[in-house]
């Protein structure tokens, strides 16, 4: 039985007072030749971060909310794994673990774990109650950087499915975006044993060729975006999944650099009408490049883009699924797309409003869609 051990987020003073050396130190690079995103995160809105960064932003009170929630470290599969575990207080609730991705982290998750653990508070009953599991991937946040090759979503997967032995769940439900979304699906490739059923809020699917000649609106849109995707969006990819090692010295060694990687995702993914801010706080942003910074984890968590992303499995899914689609989500699927792939497709809804973090845009609707997915199981 691997020993799980309390953990808490501590910063020694010594590492704050490099990042505000480096910040105040940034090279700058010229401004932009447009007006608007088109060619990256605006020069105005970086100096704005570096200078909020420096006197307005504050760890230690950050630190503080992020370690109101129990932490722990176990050893599984011959490396550390951070992770949050919050019991409900009703004792017939569902276990559930959440997987983020990149360039994500246990930090979008902390407005919903509460509404999870304990409904009765958050408009909810007791039997909409569930244990949350949140663990970190390797090579991001607090767990450890893989020092071998072989750390696929499939690997991650199991050593998932073992933390929830561990902890003593059976029975349990697993959810997850982009690359949690990968790793909840081999989840229920593989351990169909103990898994009850996963969700997921990006869905991972080859357009049906069958439907090409009668497309519906949805489908048009959504092939769109993809295209979108390619020729603008998805440059970040081409380097993580070839050169991760590369791209992660400039990003360990600049936080401006480390900030700006993250936060034109956050623009380009959130449904925030043309700006993060809209959406999420300047403070909330920060939490989740801090994960990133602290851990000096711009190179580990890249690699999982060599590991994993030039070619998914689209092996057929059998396990009780559910799908919540958001409309600013970079890959969006139709119900019959969906149907080609989970064979028992319990739950298919299409949103009107939030993006690709859906639990850290929309915490309300993320939950509510996780209550409804499990309730067709039940």
């Amino acid at each position: 039985m691997s020993k799980i051990t309390n953990f808490k987020i501590s910063v020694s003073d010594q590492d704050l007072k490099d990042l505000h050396f480096r910040l105040s130190n940034t090279r700058w690079p010229n401004k932009e030749t447009v007006k608007d995103w088109n060619q990256g995160i605006p020069l105005s809105y970086m100096k704005e971060i570096c200078a909020y960064w420096l006197e307005e932003y504050n760890w230690r009170d950050r630190e503080e909310k992020l370690n109101r929630f129990p932490h722990f470290i176990t050893r599984l599969n011959d490396i550390d794994i951070h992770f949050i575990h919050k019991e409900s207080p009703h004792k017939e609730a569902k276990p559930l673990i959440i997987t983020h991705g990149w360039p994500g982290s246990f930090v979008e998750f902390l407005k919903v774990i509460e509404p999870l653990t304990d409904p009765t508070n958050f408009g909810g009953k007791a039997e909409d109650a569930f244990h949350v599991v949140i663990p970190s991937l390797p090579g991001f946040d607090f767990s450890s950087k893989p020092e071998t090759t072989g750390w696929g979503v499939e690997k991650i997967a199991d050593t998932w499915s073992q933390l929830m032995s561990v902890l003593g769940y059976k029975g349990y439900f697993a959810q997850g975006g982009d690359w949690g979304a990968l790793v909840t699906t081999h989840i229920g490739l593989q351990d169909q044993k103990n898994c009850k059923g996963i969700h997921l809020n990006m869905v991972v699917v080859s357009p049906d060729p069958e439907t090409m000649q009668d497309l519906t609106k949805f489908e048009e849109n959504a092939l769109a975006s993809m295209g979108f995707y390619q020729e603008w969006d998805s440059g970040y990819s081409k380097q993580q999944s070839t050169r991760p090692q590369t791209v992660g010295y400039g990003l360990v060694d600049s936080p401006i650099g480390q900030a700006a990687w993250i936060l034109e995702k956050f623009y380009q993914w959130t449904d925030c009408n043309g700006h993060p801010e809209n959406i999420l706080t300047r403070d909330e942003l920060l939490d989740n490049v801090m994960m990133y910074w602290l851990t000096q984890s711009a190179a580990s968590s890249a690699r999982l883009y060599w590991e994993s992303f030039g070619n998914p499995s689209q092996e057929m899914v059998s396990i009780p699924t559910g799908c919540s689609i958001y409309p600013k989500e970079i890959f969006r699927s139709s119900e019959r797309w969906v149907k080609k792939r989970f064979q028992d497709l319990r739950y298919y809804n299409e949103l009107t409003k939030g993006g690709h973090f859906a639990a850290f845009e929309q915490p309300e609707i993320y939950v509510e869609e996780i209550r409804k997915f499990c309730k067709e199981i039940e």
